[in-house]
């Protein structure tokens, strides 16, 4: 027998398929260890044939099996091949995707444990041992034990009775149960009669992608969980995909109070073993519905039933490292090859997204009113130029202090939303104009009081707070920008005797740390969250009455096609936290641009209002979904070696722009809005391109040549365009 064989390496140079003689069964998926050069390494067998085209004598062997079970299925190998194709990517950095990073590295193993039960056999205890009396009498009432646990509590009484026969121990696997604890409150619930027919509408449709357009607390996840449900009942699988690991332990506790032990989480703030277990349990089909963010795409279930992708246009979907994939490709690619449908979901869908469903290519399922018709939050908008002329210094205006109170006094909860974290944005030298930057990126450092320290947001480094100004050694230092830190030590003078919690990424930690606060939240051991936009999405507070947004056009004016867009979304979002059970929720949107449509349409949570003059914009200005936009980018740490290889891809696209002119609207080579982060330096070719054959031959310009110490790769519609 011959293994078509992928090395375990991500490198274009042995980027191809090697036979290997096996003298044992193996089927095609399976991991295996084989002699390579000089080296040992892990491969993927991705076929295997009778005969090979080499001679089989000088064929090398496989030494054995990383797994007694095929790693990878049929589909996730389809899938592997696709995407090396597609992302012009080694085949064995797509295979990669679908296997927890510390199994294919061997540094996490199954984990095992010592069960103790009676015999049946053996001497009896002396009947004077009162400790092994009691340790046979708690198993006769229990039938088993974990050993640990009963060498606790009952000492040497386990191992005498062991000896004399009385218990057996048996080693067995134990699974590493990442939020143990989380579990939802059972409650019977009765589909609304808008919920079903969307169920009902998802069932029946021709189309496999179907876009559910529900408002903030329209009942959409019980429609989602109810598509699960009949997916189980058919002997099928599931998906369900979230945008940020803050929203899976809500997700996983729903999950776990309607399907118990059929739920398992994929994400990355999980320990090894845990990620390792979980995915077992999937691959094994123990589990059968896998929850997660982005990476939890590519869960090894098999006969998928339902793939749902909640709050769809978040950019946390598009991948930013190689391979550089989009979320609900690859989904739409697994539900095509399960014959399943595709379920996106979302309050503010992705222009496109709703472009291609108004046009028929989805099926588009409205959503419009809250559950039992509940009404929207009340908005207002407060004009901040107003504030600063009356003297208020304050994050708050006196409107949102005036609700804060009457909220507080109510014995009701607030969330107030600040998309910056750390105590101010950049830290300034009132004398001379010197603004501290971080010495790896071309960026301004964030102060951040808890510390006493500046950080740079996009490397991570730290640096010691100046008391003096390094450039001229004035002492006039001063702040500019507010962050969440900030707004907490504020809302600490305002109302010292009110609970304040802060959820951004400085203060959370660990799997939980998402987990700890807001159930801390729920359960009402706080008045007022302050966050980022972690607390933007999906949260369901029934005792949050009052929203604040503190600086709503923070995002609006940044130099992306689609600011307004993520504006639109983001404060649409956060306002869609207030009001979700009986008492009335309200909304003080903060902004300085008071009259800009934007925030109006997001004050009307008029979606419809809003995608017709942004879609009618994109169609004016050429811009995606009218035209694609295709980013090309350099980084290297020399910055002689990165211009050079800038000016060798900049040539090779020439080309493909000379063949192509009518389908580039525009192309040209220059520095990348952040010329450095973390001591790369970064170039970027920018290209906006209608349909046609020009994308291909960008691919193949871009990857068919190798460049020394630099990084070239492409980016389709980035998410990030800085």
């Amino acid at each position: 027998m011959v293994c078509e064989v992928i090395v375990d390496i991500a490198h274009s140079d042995v980027d191809k398929i090697f036979d290997y003689a096996c003298d044992f069964p193996v089927e095609a998926g399976t991991r295996v260890t084989v002699p390579f050069g000089k080296q040992t390494v892990t491969g993927f067998v991705v076929r295997v044939k009778e005969h090979s085209s080499y001679p089989e004598e000088k064929l090398k062997k496989i030494y054995r099996k990383a797994e007694d079970y095929p790693a990878l299925n049929a589909e996730c190998l389809s899938l592997a091949k696709k995407l090396a194709s597609r992302y012009r990517c080694p085949l064995a950095l797509t295979l990669r995707l679908f296997l927890p990073a510390e199994m294919r590295t061997g540094k996490v193993a199954e984990r095992f444990t010592g069960v103790i039960s009676l015999s049946g056999e053996g001497e009896p205890p002396n009947p004077r041992a009162k400790a092994q009396l009691a340790l046979v009498s708690y198993l006769e009432e229990k039938g088993e034990e974990e050993a640990p646990v009963l060498r606790e509590k009952f000492g040497g009484a386990v191992t005498a009775l062991i000896k004399k026969g009385v218990l057996k121990e048996e080693k067995r696997r134990k699974l590493r149960d990442p939020y143990r604890g989380v579990e939802g409150k059972k409650e019977e619930r009765r589909l609304t009669s808008a919920q079903q027919n969307a169920v009902d509408t998802v069932q029946n449709t021709d189309k496999t992608v179907v876009l559910l357009h529900g408002v903030t607390g329209s009942g959409k996840t019980e429609v989602y969980l109810t598509l699960i449900a009949r997916a189980l009942e058919e002997g099928k699988t599931a998906l369900f995909l979230v945008p940020e690991i803050s929203l899976t332990p809500q997700m996983l506790a729903q999950l776990r109070s309607r399907f118990g032990e059929y739920a398992a989480i994929l994400h990355s703030g999980l320990s090894a073993g845990e990620r390792f277990d979980e995915w077992q349990r999937l691959r094994a089909g123990s589990a059968r519905i896998a929850i997660g963010a982005r990476s939890a795409v590519f869960a090894p279930v098999e006969n998928l039933g339902v793939i749902v992708i909640d709050e769809e246009h978040d950019g946390s979907y598009s991948s930013e490292t190689a391979p550089r994939y989009n979320t609900f490709e690859i989904a739409r690619l697994r539900a095509k090859h399960n014959g399943c449908k595709l379920v996106l979901g979302s309050a503010t869908p992705a222009v496109e997204t709703y472009r291609r469903a108004k046009n028929g290519e989805f099926e588009l399922i409205a959503m419009p009113d809250r559950i039992n018709a509940r009404p929207m939050p009340s908005v207002q908008l407060v004009d901040m130029r107003r504030e600063v002329r009356r003297g208020n210094p304050s994050p708050f205006s006196s409107a949102l202090r005036e609700k804060l109170e009457a909220c507080l006094n109510s014995g009701n909860q607030a969330i107030l939303f600040l998309n910056r974290r750390g105590y101010s944005q950049t830290v300034i030298c009132r004398d001379c104009g010197y603004v501290a930057k971080c010495e790896s990126c071309d960026v301004a450092l964030t102060y951040h009081s808890e510390e006493d320290c500046l950080k740079c947001h996009y490397c991570g480094a730290r640096y010691k707070m100046p008391r003096a100004c390094p450039e001229c050694g004035g002492v006039h230092i001063g702040y500019v920008g507010t962050g969440t830190q900030r707004v907490v030590m504020e809302l600490q003078k305002l109302y010292p005797e009110a609970r304040i919690l802060r959820m951004d990424a400085d203060n959370v930690s660990g799997k939980e740390g998402h987990y700890k606060i807001l159930h801390s939240f729920a359960e009402r051991e706080a008045d007022i969250l302050v966050g980022t936009q972690m607390v933007a999405k999906g949260h369901d507070f029934p005792f949050v009455t009052l929203v604040g947004v503190l600086d709503a056009d923070m995002s609006l004016h940044f130099p992306d096609y689609r600011s307004g867009e993520r504006t639109f979304q983001l404060v649409t979002q956060v306002a869609g936290r207030s009001g979700r059970a009986e008492a009335t929720g309200e909304v003080v949107l903060q902004t300085y641009d008071p009259e800009n449509y934007i925030l109006r349409f997001a004050a009307r949570y008029d979606y419809c209002g809003f995608y017709e003059h942004e879609i009618s914009m994109r169609a004016a200005t050429m811009f995606p979904p009218f035209a694609r936009i295709v980013r090309v980018m350099v980084t290297g740490a020399e910055e002689r070696e990165t211009v050079e290889a800038l000016k060798s891809v900049y040539e090779r696209l020439q080309q493909v722009y000379a063949r192509h002119s009518e389908e580039f609207l525009f192309f040209n080579r220059m520095h990348a809005p952040i010329k450095r982060i973390q001591n790369k330096f970064r170039y970027q070719v920018l290209m906006r391109l209608t349909d046609g054959g020009a994308l291909e031959e960008i691919y193949d310009a871009v990857y068919g040549e190798k460049y020394k110490n630099v990084l070239v790769y492409v980016e389709e519609n980035p998410s990030n365009l800085s």
